[in-house]
């Protein structure tokens, strides 16, 4: 019996073996007179490496799973921090669910460079070439003393930025010098706030020095003198209109006033002026230090963790009484928002003979949470997507923006992300809380307004001379009609709203394609050129 048991050598597959553990494996492998010999160092041994081996990539693994987000304080779900940690402190994950896990990370990078992928283009960039003859002229202008314009400009900051632009061209136009806008006090936010407290004054006078002279205040010479006011300004009026009508103004005491400059000019002007729009647009009209610094914080902030989405949703109160649409958010809401059109018919800015669902079919309304989700599903923005969110409160609080909440909780505004008292002393400016949410949304990688509007244009244009940064225009009229189709798959429903925005990217796009656009929205070709442009024009 004892000689049967003797010890032989057998042959085991590889695959059996691989299966066994460390301690099964040495039993088969060593016999007990092996035992007794003398056992090799520990650093020689094939175990040995392989332990150290497993030890070193568990410990990246863990490195990278602990890798969070440093904004996660301010995350809309306050539980996102502890689901984070439980994958690790419920126990050692194995080799293989770690390997699984970096294949998803590297398909979710996939994903996200596709959604963050910047539109061709083209080699544009900005080209303000004035002709001989402006230049000229611009010597002349800044000697002149004796036509002073002034100007009282009315509305929101974007709002006010659009008529600074036309008081600078106008000015020009009437050969004056452009005392500083006046920004009056808004009646709806009650800001006080003057143009040196949003924009930085000398910047402004340096930058325009060779086009028109801009002034402080009125020279001692004319103080006394009482300004000529027009209020019969009417729309798409020109350069020959302007001097036409308004050299009048300055034949009594040399100072004129204009009020109501909202869209007045014409947007189809010669050449130059086109360029000294831009200019004043792009160039002139810095924010303020103190709001360029508060902005640039905000900014890195969102930035320190990769590239972020900046949404402006305008779903505000006033927003659903003057579109004469319904937020579609709840029962109450909309009846709120029905009640208040009916009490003040006049609020309603356009086309007040359609009715609601003939509004929203024509892409006259706002989105609303769940459609800018939706929206965002199908152009393929990851659910792990930053996103900063400008505008005043939506109708609702923030429970009006629990669907978006739900698909992509990293969602931020300016309140999140400042620090404690930061945002206190400029509580009661809304202009300056504006150009907080322009700044942070002109450097974001990618933009997508919820509706129109005067800040949605303005970045459209900013981000084109910019080098045409991905700018998402929501095709509303045409995309509505498969929101509102229940039949359709998600990954059909994806399909068509991507192939619906395949061109609505932030591509350049020609102004001269179409009459009436204006050139701080469209500036390609006459503020922007590129080699094959600048061959054409010489």
């Amino acid at each position: 019996m004892a000689k049967s048991k003797r010890q032989a050598y057998i042959s085991v597959p590889a695959q059996i073996i691989s299966s066994l553990s460390s301690s099964s494996l040495q039993s088969l492998l060593l016999s007990p007179k092996k035992s007794a010999k003398k056992k090799k160092p520990l650093w020689k041994r094939p175990m040995f490496w392989f332990l150290c081996f497993f030890l070193c990539f568990f410990v990246v693994i863990l490195k990278i799973g602990f890798n969070l987000d440093p904004l996660v304080p301010f995350s809309p779900n306050p539980c996102s921090f502890l689901h984070q940690e439980s994958s690790f402190t419920n126990g050692f994950v194995s080799n293989t669910e770690n390997n699984v896990g970096f294949l998803k990370k590297v398909g979710e990078n996939q994903e996200q460079s596709e959604f963050w992928k910047q539109p061709d283009g083209l080699g544009y960039r900005p080209c303000l070439g004035f002709s001989r003859e402006y230049n000229k002229w611009s010597g002349e202008n800044a000697k002149a003393r004796t036509r002073y314009l002034m100007v009282v400009v009315t509305g929101g900051m974007n709002q006010q930025r659009n008529q600074i632009v036309d008081a600078v061209v106008i000015a020009r136009i009437l050969g004056a010098a452009l005392v500083v806008p006046n920004l009056q006090v808004n009646v709806i936010w009650g800001d006080e706030s003057e143009f040196s407290d949003i924009f930085d004054l000398d910047h402004f006078k340096k930058v325009l020095a060779n086009d028109v002279r801009i002034v402080s205040s009125l020279p001692s010479t004319h103080l006394t003198s009482r300004p000529m006011e027009d209020k019969r300004m009417p729309v798409n009026v020109t350069p020959q209109w302007i001097r036409a009508n308004y050299a009048r103004l300055f034949r009594r005491g040399g100072v004129a006033l204009l009020r109501g400059l909202e869209s007045k000019l014409s947007k189809d002007l010669p050449s130059d002026l086109q360029k000294l729009r831009c200019k004043v647009a792009f160039h002139a009209l810095k924010f303020a230090a103190p709001i360029l610094e508060l902005g640039n914080k905000i900014t890195e902030r969102m930035r320190s963790k990769g590239p972020y989405l900046a949404l402006h949703l305008r779903m505000e109160k006033d927003v659903w009484v003057r579109t004469g649409c319904l937020p579609g958010w709840t029962h109450e809401y909309d009846e709120m928002i029905s009640k208040e059109r009916k009490l003040r018919p006049w609020l309603l800015t356009s086309k007040s003979n359609m009715t609601y669902h003939e509004r929203k079919l024509a892409g006259l309304c706002p989105l609303n949470a769940l459609e800018v989700t939706r929206l965002l599903k199908a152009l393929g923005a990851p659910k792990n997507a930053r996103i900063y969110w400008a505008g005043g409160n939506p109708l609702g609080g923030k429970e009006a923006l629990l669907p978006l909440i739900g698909e992509f909780p990293n969602l931020y505004n300016k309140e999140d992300l400042a620090l404690p008292g930061e945002l206190e002393p400029f509580a009661s400016k809304a202009s300056f809380m504006a150009a907080i949410d322009y700044i942070v949304a002109e450097n974001s990688d990618v933009f997508m307004p919820s509706h129109g509007g005067n800040m949605g244009h303005a970045l459209q244009g900013h981000r084109a001379y910019a080098g045409h940064k991905k700018y998402i225009t929501p095709n509303k009229r045409h995309m509505l009609p498969y929101f509102l189709n229940d039949s359709l798959r998600e990954a059909e429903f994806n399909q068509i709203i991507m192939g619906l925005h395949r061109d609505s990217l932030g591509q350049p796009e020609f102004r001269t394609s179409k009459s009436g656009r204006d050139v701080t929205k469209y500036p390609v070709p006459e503020c922007m050129c590129n080699d094959t442009n600048l061959h054409t024009s010489s």
